[in-house]
């Protein structure tokens, strides 16, 4: 078992549960960073290599990624040790069994990530009545369908494009992670009048830098096929995504994929950073010092998670996105404004938004 005494702090993890059923065929960790903003949400992520650390680092986003967005939940994350391609029957078992077995952790609500989506979590919240992201047939906004995180990543980029500059009109897009995130972001940003130049998924990379169709893009993601398959552009290694010379650079897959080995390759102006965690401490420094606007994970790409929010307290789907454009915008001007009044980089302006937050809600409550 993983040493994690070194990821834990004045802010948590509170708990951390490791799950293993054999006859279930489960082994899972669940994560309950911090709730003192309330129960905390975070998503179900389904991944062959993931471990305890990375659910840890990826609870803490999302503790840092709601006090950001000022939403009453605290962070957490969950993650099944599975293949997520698995035939449909054994992927429902599975998750099903996970539901069960984290049925009593009430201050946990799970949401849809990696390797899981709406659907998923209609069998968890038919399992234990508590889940966000549900399909809308049973009530809920279903985020990943609708693009929430893509829709409020696109606002950041509009927000952060101005303060540099840069007119979006024609503005180059490579985007590291086609799915549910990566997709929607460059049809969001699309609509703004940006060319999606590049796109990877786990299989490779294709580029144009005429423009990718990125209806046909979606449309052959959707049929199971990988982005290689497109047959238009040039294909290339996974991780040929980081030379594709562009404007605007959005990682949206795994953790860590610019790091202090890599991050010298990229050729952007902006890193919209749409996955949790995608890049080092090391990379962030190495992109500002030559200038790049690093609009960080938690505040930018936070709008899955207040799509799941607004859902969870009733609301409905406009009044979630009129909160995402509302609250993004605000928080990655406030970002830029802060880290160049104070000469800070924009990660250390948003921890300090962040933590902020959280210590003012943890004065009031009461620990046990």
């Amino acid at each position: 078992m993983e040493n994690l005494f070194g990821l834990m702090d004045d802010l948590g993890p509170t708990k951390i549960l490791h799950i293993s059923l054999c006859q279930a065929g489960l082994k899972a960790i669940v994560v309950v960073d911090n709730t003192a903003c309330g129960p905390a949400i975070g998503g179900v992520r389904i991944a062959p290599d993931v471990t305890a650390e990375e659910a840890c680092r990826l609870a803490r986003a999302m503790t840092l990624k709601n006090a950001a967005a000022g939403l009453p939940h605290g962070g957490g994350k969950s993650a099944i040790v599975a293949d997520p391609r698995m035939p449909p029957g054994d992927k429902e078992h599975l998750i099903r069994a996970f539901a069960r077995a984290i049925a009593d952790l009430n201050e946990y609500i799970p949401g849809p990530d990696m390797g899981t989506d709406e659907l998923a979590m209609g069998w968890v919240h038919d399992e234990i009545g508590r889940a966000v992201g549900l399909p809308r047939e049973v009530g809920g906004i279903p985020l990943d369908e609708l693009g929430a995180t893509g829709f409020g990543l696109a606002a950041a980029v509009d927000v952060g494009a101005k303060a540099i500059g840069l007119d979006l009109k024609s503005a180059k897009v490579a985007v590291q992670g086609f799915g549910a995130v990566g997709k929607h972001a460059a049809r969001f940003l699309a609509q703004k009048g940006c060319v999606l130049v590049a796109a990877s998924d786990s299989r490779g990379t294709v580029s144009c830098s005429a423009g990718l169709d990125i209806a046909g893009l979606i449309a052959l993601k959707e049929a199971g096929r990988s982005l290689t398959d497109f047959p238009h552009g040039t294909k290339a290694g996974t991780d040929a995504i980081i030379d594709v010379p562009c404007d605007i650079w959005i990682p949206a897959a795994r953790p860590d994929v610019l790091r202090k080995d890599n991050a010298g390759r990229l050729k952007a102006k902006i890193v919209a950073e749409g996955a949790n965690i995608p890049c080092t401490t090391e990379a962030e420094a190495i992109l500002e010092a030559r200038g790049v606007l690093i609009l960080p994970d938690f505040v930018v790409n936070a709008g899955g998670v207040i799509c799941a929010a607004t859902e969870f307290h009733g609301g409905i789907e406009t009044t979630a996105f009129l909160y995402i454009e509302e609250k993004i915008r605000r928080n990655t001007a406030l970002l830029i404004n802060k880290a160049r009044g104070e000469g800070i980089s924009m990660r250390e302006a948003a921890m300090g938004l962040a933590t902020e937050r959280i210590w003012n809600a943890q004065r009031t409550r009461r620990w046990k």
